[in-house]
C-alpha cells in the first residue's frame, strides 16, 4: 500500500519487521497474512492465473509499491504457471522505499525469499523517476515514482488488470478519488479488470461513476468485503 504524499517517507516498523506509515496511521499490510491477503485480493480478486494464460502480453498496473508484496507473489506465480507468454508489471509509487527497507519487509515470508533477494538486488541506490527492471526473459517490472494521478493519465501503456492498493480510504482518499478513478478506467483494456481489499461506500461509488461494472465479494480474514469488476468488451 501506498501514499500520495511524501511526508509517509519516514516508516516505523511494529512487531519486529511491520513497516508502519505514521503519517497515515496505517501498515502497509494485512496483520493477519499479507501475502496470503494479496492471493485473495489481487490474484483471485482478477482471475489472473486464468487470465494470463491466454496472453502474449500481460500487463498489470498497481496503485501503490510500498513493499513490493504484491509484485513478488504475483512474480512467484508467473513463474509457476506461464508458458510463452510476457508479464509487465507496473506501479505508481510517490515515494518508494529503499532496498534494506525493502528486504526487511519482506523478509517474514520464505515462499517469496527468491522473488524478494531478486528485487532488492536490482533495486536502484537511489529509487526516483522511472524505475525499469527485467527480472527476465519474460518479465519485466516498472515502477513510476510520481503522484498517480499526474502519472497514470500520462502512461502509454493499456492494462489487462488493476491492483487498487492505496492506504485505507479513510485515511488517504485522494488515492480513491473519482479523478483517479476515472484515469486508472480510461487505461483499461476493454475486458480489463480491477480488484480491492477496500470495500468503503464512496470507492465503490467511484468506481461505479467511472464506468466499471462492481461486485462485492468476500474480504480477506476480518474484512468482511472487499471489491472487483471490470470493464466492458
Amino acid at each position: 500500500m501506498s501514499a500520495e504524499s511524501p511526508e509517509n517517507s519516514t516508516l516505523e516498523w511494529h512487531e519486529g519487521d511491520m513497516p508502519y506509515s505514521p503519517r497515515f496511521g496505517d501498515h502497509f499490510y494485512c496483520n493477519a497474512d499479507g501475502r496470503k491477503e494479496c492471493d485473495h485480493v489481487f490474484l483471485e480478486g482478477n482471475s489472473i492465473l486464468e487470465c494470463w494464460q491466454d496472453k502474449s502480453q500481460f500487463t498489470i498496473g498497481e496503485l501503490g509499491f510500498g513493499t513490493g508484496l504484491n509484485f513478488c507473489e504475483t512474480y512467484r506465480q508467473w513463474k509457476a504457471t506461464r508458458s510463452n507468454g510476457a508479464l509487465h508489471f507496473v506501479s505508481f509509487e510517490l515515494y518508494p522505499m529503499q532496498a534494506d527497507e525493502i528486504e526487511r519487509a519482506l523478509a517474514p515470508w520464505p515462499e517469496i525469499e527468491s522473488e524478494r533477494k531478486h528485487l532488492v538486488s536490482l533495486w536502484p541506490a537511489v529509487p526516483q523517476g522511472k524505475i525499469e527492471l527485467t527480472l527476465d526473459a519474460q518479465t519485466r517490472l516498472t515502477v513510476i515514482c510520481a503522484a498517480a494521478l499526474d502519472a497514470v493519465p500520462a502512461c502509454g501503456l493499456t492494462f489487462d488488470a488493476w491492483y487498487l492498493d492505496g492506504f485505507a480510504p479513510a485515511r488517504n482518499p485522494d488515492m480513491w478519488s473519482l479523478d483517479l478513478m476515472q484515469a486508472v478506467f480510461e487505461k483499461t483494456r476493454p475486458g480489463g479488470t480491477f480488484a480491492t481489499y477496500a470495500a468503503a461506500g464512496f470507492v465503490r461509488r467511484n468506481l461505479q461513476a467511472a464506468g466499471f461494472a462492481v461486485e462485492r465479494r468476500r474480504g480477506f480474514a476480518h474484512k468482511r468485503e472487499m471489491l472487483c469488476g471490470r470493464k466492458s468488451a
